[in-house]
Parts: structure tokens; C-alpha cells; sequence
């Protein structure tokens, strides 16, 4: 719904110590720059702010953010300030660290901004403030994919989709989570076009060269990710994997070298990793078919092969459904980022 372009509206962006400045200030600059800056430079006259971004904090004096960024909040949540956008973006937080106990003040106000009528924003692991509200219980929800196991296990109530790079938690839209770091982008864009305008939503994204992720975030992320448990058999398993994936029969392989009663090893390995052997055999195949798509010009029906896959249309398809990407887009997209770093 376009609004009157003459009017403008507050945002509230959350910041903590935890927050990270790049995220917290590209968000306050493209936002504030909602309705002026495109008139400028093309040389219109330009109009009234249409988004007038403002920083929100538990803290009631200045601080310093991720990286020592310094950030002087506009409003303590004390206060009690209230605005119709509300945006908690990406924290500084390891894989394995949730929010739990912390800023109960701060997670009590966004709960009432949102009862008040708010709409409710995150940006990548800002999402994770907001599950830590309730908010997100029994609702979409996406963040980082390095999150995923995180959200699994501190909450699980909350229905994680890694693949968009925009989700929906209600039908009307008064909550979105985006999705990777520099998803924030993709997130101004969409709160500018629903608070303001469409055109403007464009305009903008022309201006500062936003790309619209339309690929979602499975393309970027690494489907085998260490994760930290005490199951040294496990960790054997994993160990002999990593060697002898290629092979036939990886997984009664595998089977045999732990030395222990298959359903036994198998309830294991789910339970410490999150993930089924089979998976995870899959998991480190498309990992290297990745890499040497990334790094060379092998054909994917070679690739396939050498990677443990006689069948090479199962593979293909299996590739399409975990990356989100058929095997020469993702050559595309990603091989010429190799050529500049190399």
C-alpha cells in the first residue's frame, strides 16, 4: 500500500553491545535516505524524509557495538518509545551462543510494540533476539545458515527455513526475518517499498547497488559444519568420512569400521550432529562438487563420478534441491568470485 510521500514514519533500530555497526548503520544511512537522495541526484527537488531511522537501546547512555563502534542511542528502551517499524539487526554471537537471559527489559518492549500494532524486522542473527521474545514460536523464521543448529536446539519451537532470504512469519507481514549478513539489504528494500512506495523501494536500490537475493541463501552455505559434541564415536565416524566418502557403500562402511550395532551408531550420529549418516555422506559429496565446480572446468557429468554418483541425474537433482542451484548456475555464480581471489 503506497503512503502519502509527503509523510514520514519513525523506525526504531535495536542496538546492544552485541550488535554489529556495519548492519546498525547501513540500515539508519539507506533508510534515511528514503525520499531524497535518488531527487537529488537526478537533480528534482527533493522531498521530506519518508523514513526517519532513530537508534533504540537498553543501554541509557553511549556504547560501543561489535568491533568498537561507537553508538549513542536516540531513546532508551526505558522510556518506552514507540514507532511502526521495528528492526533488530545482525549481532556478533558464535554459532552455539543464544540470548538467553539476557536485556529481559528490551525483549518485554519489543513484545508490546508488537501487541501495540508494530511491525517487527530482524536482520540475519537479529533473529535471534527476536525468537528470544516468543515471538517467532510456531511461526517461519529464517537467519544466517550458520544459525540453523542453533535454532534447532535453543529454540525449537520456532519453524527455522534456511533457504529464503526474506521470510514471513504471518500473513499480514508485521514480522519478517531475513536471512544472511547482507541480507539487511534485501530487508531495507522490502521495508521501503511496504512503508513507502514500490518506486521508491527501486530508487533506492539503484542508488546504492542493492542486488535483490532472489537466489535465497542455500547457494552460500556449507552443508557440513563441525558441530561440537562429546560422542567420541561419532567423531570417528565423522573422521573416516572425510576420507573415504567417494567410495561405494560409505555408510555400511562406515558402519562396520565404528564397531558398533548399526541402529545403535545411526541414533547416535543423528543425535550429536543433527544430521543422518546418509546425509551427511550427501552433504560432504556436494561439498566437493562445489569446490571443483568453484575451482575448474571438469564437466558435472565427471564430477559426478568422482565425487561417489554413478547416477548422475540423481545427482543432479540432489545438487538442485540442497544449493538451491542446478550445477552450471552455481559454476556461473561462483567460479568468477575464485578467479578474483585467486
Amino acid at each position: 500500500m503506497e503512503n502519502d510521500r509527503k509523510s514520514s514514519q519513525d523506525a526504531l533500530i535495536v542496538a546492544v553491545p552485541e550488535t554489529a555497526g556495519s548492519a546498525l548503520y547501513g540500515m539508519i544511512d539507506v533508510l534515511a535516505s528514503a525520499g531524497n537522495l535518488w531527487q537529488q541526484l537526478v537533480g528534482t527537488e527533493p522531498e521530506v524524509a519518508l523514513i526517519k531511522p532513530k537508534i533504540v537501546s537498553p543501554m541509557g547512555a553511549g556504547f560501543v557495538c561489535g568491533n568498537n563502534i561507537p553508538v549513542n542511542p536516540e531513546h532508551c528502551i526505558s522510556d518506552q518509545p514507540m514507532a511502526p517499524i521495528i528492526i533488530l539487526p545482525e549481532l556478533w554471537l558464535a554459532p552455539d551462543e543464544n540470548l538467553k537471559g539476557r536485556y529481559p527489559e528490551l525483549m518485554d518492549w519489543i513484545r508490546h510494540c508488537y501487541n501495540s500494532g508494530a511491525s517487527i524486522y530482524s536482520a540475519c542473527s537479529g533473529a535471534i533476539m527476536l525468537a528470544e521474545t516468543g515471538l517467532l514460536d510456531g511461526r517461519d523464521a529464517t537467519s544466517h545458515w550458520g544459525y540453523q543448529h542453533l535454532f534447532h536446539k535453543s529454540y525449537p519451537k520456532v519453524r527455522f527455513q534456511p533457504e529464503p532470504n526474506l521470510c514471513f512469519a504471518d500473513p499480514l507481514g508485521r514480522i519478517v526475518t531475513a536471512g544472511g549478513t547482507s541480507s539487511w539489504h534485501d530487508l531495507a528494500i522490502h521495508i521501503i517499498s511496504r512503508h513507502c512506495n514500490p518506486g521508491e523501494a527501486l530508487r533506492i536500490a539503484k542508488v546504492y547497488l542493492l542486488k535483490w537475493h532472489d537466489e535465497g541463501q542455500l547457494p552460500f552455505a556449507s552443508l557440513v559444519n563441525q558441530t561440537a559434541h562429546a560422542d567420541s564415536a561419532v567423531r570417528e565416524c565423522e573422521t573416516w568420512l572425510k576420507v573415504h566418502f567417494r567410495e561405494s557403500e560409505p555408510v555400511a562402511r562406515v558402519v562396520d569400521h565404528a564397531g558398533i550395532p548399526e541402529r545403535t551408531i545411526k541414533r547416535r550420529f543423528k543425535a550429536a550432529t543433527g544430521a543422518t549418516l546418509m546425509d551427511h555422506v550427501q552433504n560432504l559429496r556436494i561439498e566437493e562438487a562445489k569446490r571443483l565446480l568453484e575451482t575448474g572446468d571438469t564437466p558435472f557429468d565427471e564430477i559426478a563420478p568422482a565425487v561417489g554418483y554413478e547416477n548422475i541425474g540423481f545427482f543432479r537433482r540432489l545438487f538442485k534441491r540442497r544449493t538451491g542451484l542446478n550445477p552450471s548456475r552455481y559454476r556461473k555464480m561462483f567460479q568468477p568470485v575464485m578467479t578474483v581471489v585467486t
